[in-house]
């Protein structure tokens, strides 16, 4: 099948897999634009006026007054609507991120990225009064949302080589769940791609991702053990469940010089990261511990 659309199609969000690896690949020098802060705050505030669900627009990073690589989260001209619903609120997300930077995440991009996504979004509307306190909470099939906390540290992890404010370049989720993660990822990287083995957590993924019009990040139903090697190396990879190990298959598609940042263990777990030093060797050290749901093949 062709990839090519005509000129009044609209693309569809999140982007497939198959929008990369099935057509034109993209000229180099020419990165898919990337949501910032601003858009995604103000396209936020205008869907809470409306009821309907925030949009992200693509558009150029722009210069921030906070210190150097925390991504500005608000847009003053764009007032927070007023609603009922109090979890629009950027003054709850605002808490959130200071909650997670006083537990020790100091990197600016990956907080101003955690404040800028509406985490309510990606949760059922019965937990909606819990979204942004720091816990997982389930999101269906034995899976869960991790916590906030938990999502900025590992990311902070990933991006440790990078110079303060430093944007990555194209990075590898393995547990999309519910796209939370994903969209948070999709402000601190110019490609996500994540892949999900559960059927019915990928088609939630799309629904939540949907609205928000991401532009950089693709979604992939598949065994996530396996990763995606027709668009490896990833300059990180990130795992949402754990294993007694990593798969060698993500070991091999990681850039010599990034980061994998994943669970390890059974009954106790641990954040590892792994750095590719050369093609046939990776360092590892212990972070912190940690509890995921278990790393499984295939899909279901």
């Amino acid at each position: 099948m062709s990839d090519q659309r005509s000129p009044d199609k609209r693309s569809t969000f999140p982007l497939p897999l198959s929008s990369v690896t099935g057509g034109a690949t993209r000229k180099p020098g020419a990165p898919a634009p990337v949501a910032t802060p601003q858009t995604a705050t103000r396209n936020a505030s205008s869907a809470a006026s409306t009821g309907t669900r925030a949009s992200f627009a693509p558009a150029q990073p722009a210069p921030s007054p906070r210190p150097p690589g925390y991504a500005h989260a608000h847009a003053p001209s764009a007032p927070v609507a007023q609603r009922s619903d109090l979890m629009a609120s950027e003054a709850v997300r605002r808490a959130m991120v200071g909650r997670v930077a006083k537990q020790g995440v100091k990197d600016g991009v990956v907080l101003g990225a955690m404040e800028a996504v509406p985490r309510h979004l990606f949760i059922e509307p019965a937990l909606s009064a819990q979204a942004y306190i720091d816990a997982s909470l389930p999101i269906g099939h034995n899976q869960t949302i991790s916590q906030p906390y938990i999502v900025a540290r590992m990311i902070e992890a990933m991006r440790a080589s990078l110079p303060s404010g430093a944007q990555m370049g194209r990075v590898l989720e393995i547990g999309t769940g519910c796209g939370y993660q994903a969209a948070v990822l999709s402000f601190v990287a110019r490609e996500v791609y994540s892949i999900e083995r559960i059927k019915p957590l990928h088609e939630l993924a799309k629904t939540n991702l949907r609205p928000l019009r991401i532009s950089n990040l693709r979604l992939q139903y598949g065994d996530g053990m396996l990763g995606l090697p027709q668009v490896a190396p990833f300059d990180g990879i990130i795992l949402a469940a754990a294993g007694l190990e990593v798969p060698r298959a993500l070991l091999e598609q990681l850039a010599i010089g990034a980061h994998l940042v994943a669970p390890v263990g059974a009954q106790v777990q641990h954040l590892e990261r792994i750095t590719r030093i050369g093609k046939n060797e990776w360092a590892s050290e212990t972070l912190e511990a940690c509890h995921f749901v278990p790393l499984r093949p295939g899909t279901i």
